[in-house]
């Protein structure tokens, strides 16, 4: 893999452009969670379009600073800091002191980050400026954000922000509010929605009824001890691995199935499947002990009927269903029975589950021992489509996503990222993070699955 040293300017804040309300603005409960409270690693790379050089600014960073400074005059509150009020509550304090803003250069061309384009990216931390300690939220910078220039006229754009504040989908809105504005556009065309009450409920010291039980382990893991392993290792004795599924390993993976479910079944659902099962065997948990299957869905969409996400809300819309059965059901089941088991969790997401895992958020923030014990957490984040709507005209969105960076703690589950395979092919990347003698056990247990032992799946890392 490439290597190189990036040369950083000073760090910056960039207030917004034009006075903003100055008020105290509260989180949803799907906000203000204690697992939320991190900053959350984006990168994206663009690519000079052929033959539209003679538009690109020649200060493309001042331009960017600038567009971004025009952003923030829209999205006030990422320019305002984070403070708890009685009962660690956080509320965000609109002061427009601006977020961190650095402009970087880098010796290296696009394609030396290989070709295709996919994690684990080379000299990543060259890319992200330094957030400092990425569980402290209170009283900083909500966004920090580094824009590296090629010398191929290319350049990276890389964020750390403040999960509390916005979602996968939010921080890409975020994004290309910023891209429309570096082109000229007068403003951006999906305008930010607050409304975080829509996703807040009253607060009751006591536990409501749930109707759903798909939100009963999470009230389970309060009592719980946990010990799991991946709870247990030190990060620097974990491994990140990255698994691309083009169209062959998909296909073998379908073959495990019956017809009407091979038919039917999503990739999503197929993967997920798959890995949950393999990630549990390489694991080593007992037959008898408990796992759990978390899916964060977005609530926003034509598919969500039950409850009205407006359009340009950038807050955390997601719901996290969970399966929950023992190691030996699990294991025991075929590929079928999980695939369904899936299927029938992502399906339970109604108007009632959602108002139930609202009540069920703002009940467990009283308690922060709450663990992802024996828990594996998947997102799906292909259905953001960065690559649709980060153009800025003279260049074009070529990759990116959500890496494994920064504090590892809080990345133990899976993200399903869009990519392209050797082949060219449209293709799922999925992170997977596991201590390293797991890991090997996973590979062994995923080739299985696939019936090409000699097939490697796997990009070599680079942690």
């Amino acid at each position: 893999m490439v290597s190189f040293k990036a040369r950083r300017s000073e760090p910056q804040l960039v207030s917004p452009a034009r006075p903003t309300p100055r008020e105290a603005k509260a989180l949803s409960d799907i906000d203000d969670q204690h697992l939320l409270r991190y900053y959350e690693t984006v990168v994206g790379f663009f690519r000079t379009c052929p033959g539209r050089t003679g538009s690109r600014p020649a200060d493309l960073k001042g331009t960017i600073r600038a567009a971004l400074a025009e952003a923030l005059v829209y999205y006030y509150p990422v320019a305002g800091r984070l403070r708890e009020e009685a009962g660690g509550k956080l509320v965000v304090d609109c002061t427009a002191e601006g977020v961190v803003f650095v402009e970087a250069d880098a010796d290296v061309r696009l394609e030396e980050f290989g070709e295709p384009l996919l994690p684990p990216y080379p000299c990543l931390e060259e890319l992200l400026c330094d957030p400092g300690d990425i569980k402290a939220v209170i009283g900083r910078p909500l966004l920090f954000m580094q824009v590296t220039e090629l010398k191929c006229g290319g350049f990276v754009a890389g964020f750390h922000m403040c999960h509390n504040i916005a979602d996968g989908f939010g921080m890409i809105q975020f994004m290309m509010a910023v891209a429309e504005l570096t082109v000229g556009e007068a403003f951006p065309s999906l305008l930010p929605v607050w409304k975080r009450e829509l996703l807040s409920t009253a607060h009751s010291p006591s536990p409501t009824t749930y109707p759903n039980p798909a939100y009963q382990p999470l009230l389970n893991s309060l009592d719980f001890t946990s010990d799991d392993l991946m709870l247990s290792t030190p990060p620097h004795c974990m491994i990140a691995e990255y698994f691309v599924f083009g169209h062959s390993e998909v296909a073998t993976l379908r073959s495990h199935l019956p017809g009407y479910l091979a038919d039917s079944a999503t990739s999503f659902e197929l993967l997920t499947a798959a890995m949950w099962r393999c990630r549990t065997i390489a694991l080593g948990y007992e037959s008898s002990q408990r796992v759990r299957l978390m899916i964060t869905m977005n609530a926003r969409g034509r598919w969500n009927r039950h409850t009205l996400i407006p359009w340009g809300y950038y807050g955390n819309a997601h719901f996290s269903p969970i399966a929950e059965l023992t190691v030996d059901e699990l294991c025991r089941q075929t590929l079928a029975g999980t695939v369904e088991l899936v299927r029938k969790t992502k399906l339970s997401v109604t108007k009632e589950c959602m108002g139930s895992m609202v009540d069920t958020t703002a009940y467990i923030r009283q308690w922060p021992s709450l663990t992802m014990d024996r828990t594996y957490e998947v997102s799906d984040t292909r259905w953001i489509a960065a690559g649709n709507g980060l153009q800025l005209g003279w260049a074009e969105y070529v990759g990116g996503g959500i890496p494994l960076a920064g504090d590892l703690t809080s990345k133990l589950g899976s993200h399903h990222m869009r990519c392209k395979n050797e082949d060219g092919e449209d293709s799922t990347v999925v992170s997977l993070l596991l201590p390293r003698p797991a890991m090997e056990r996973f590979k062994k247990e995923m080739d299985v699955w696939l019936n090409k032992p000699e097939k490697n799946l796997v990009i070599p890392s680079s942690l």
